[in-house]
C-alpha cells in the first residue's frame, strides 16, 4: 500500500506551506470559533453604573454645592448641584434622598472657574473661549462612618466668543455636565 494512506491511520502529511493535510479540515473553523468565543466571553461582564456600589448603600444626599471660586456667576452652585443630582437620578444606582436619612453623602465645592481664549486666529482675533471649572467632592459612607474618597474634578466647555452671554452660558453648562458625569462615574465605579 505504498503511496496510499491507510484508513484509520493517525499518520498525517504536511502539505504546501507547512499546513497539516488531513481529512478533518472542518475542525479548523470550529477551533477558531471556540477560541473567539472564549476570548470574547469576558465582554459584557463589566458595568460602570451601579454594579460596584456596595449593597448597603441605597441612597445618597447631595447638599447644595459651595461656591468658593469668586467667579460671580449667578446660580452657579445651584446649577452644579442640580446637574450632579440629575446624573444620579438618571443612573439610578443610588436614590437621591434627604441628608438625615441617606446612606451616603456627596459634598462638593466649586474651587475655580476661569474664562480664557482657546482659539486665536489671524490678527489676534479670539474666535473661541474656554470656561474651565474645578470642583472638589467628598463621598462619605454614612452607614460605616468613613470617607470613601475625596477628589478634585476639572473640565471645560468651549463657546464662540462673539456669541454673547447665551454662548458663554452654553460653555459653562458643558463644563458642568462633564464634571457631573465624572462625579457620578467616580462614585459608582470607584470602589
Amino acid at each position: 500500500m505504498r503511496g496510499r494512506e491507510k484508513r484509520g491511520s493517525c499518520a498525517r502529511q504536511m502539505g504546501p506551506g507547512g499546513l497539516l493535510k488531513t481529512g478533518h479540515l472542518f475542525l479548523l473553523p470550529l477551533l477558531t470559533l471556540s477560541l473567539l468565543g472564549l476570548s470574547a466571553g469576558g465582554c459584557g461582564v463589566y458595568s460602570f453604573t451601579g454594579a460596584s456600589v456596595p449593597a448597603h448603600l441605597k441612597t445618597v444626599a447631595i447638599p447644595l454645592v459651595d461656591d468658593q471660586s469668586g467667579f460671580g456667576e449667578p446660580n452657579l452652585r445651584e446649577n452644579v448641584t442640580r446637574a450632579v443630582t440629575d446624573q444620579f437620578i438618571s443612573d439610578n444606582s443610588l436614590q437621591v434622598a434627604d441628608r438625615s436619612s441617606a446612606d451616603a453623602l456627596l459634598v462638593g465645592a466649586i474651587t475655580t472657574v476661569t474664562d480664557a481664549p482657546s482659539v486665536v486666529e489671524q490678527g489676534e482675533q479670539v474666535s473661541k473661549r474656554r470656561i474651565t471649572m474645578s470642583v472638589r467632592f467628598t463621598f462619605q459612607d454614612m452607614k460605616l462612618r468613613r470617607k470613601v474618597w475625596e477628589k478634585s474634578f476639572s473640565n471645560w466647555g468651549d463657546y464662540d466668543s462673539g456669541g454673547g452671554l447665551s454662548q458663554r452660558q452654553a460653555g459653562l453648562e458643558e463644563a458642568i455636565r462633564k464634571i457631573s458625569e465624572d462625579v457620578l462615574l467616580e462614585t459608582v465605579s470607584g470602589w
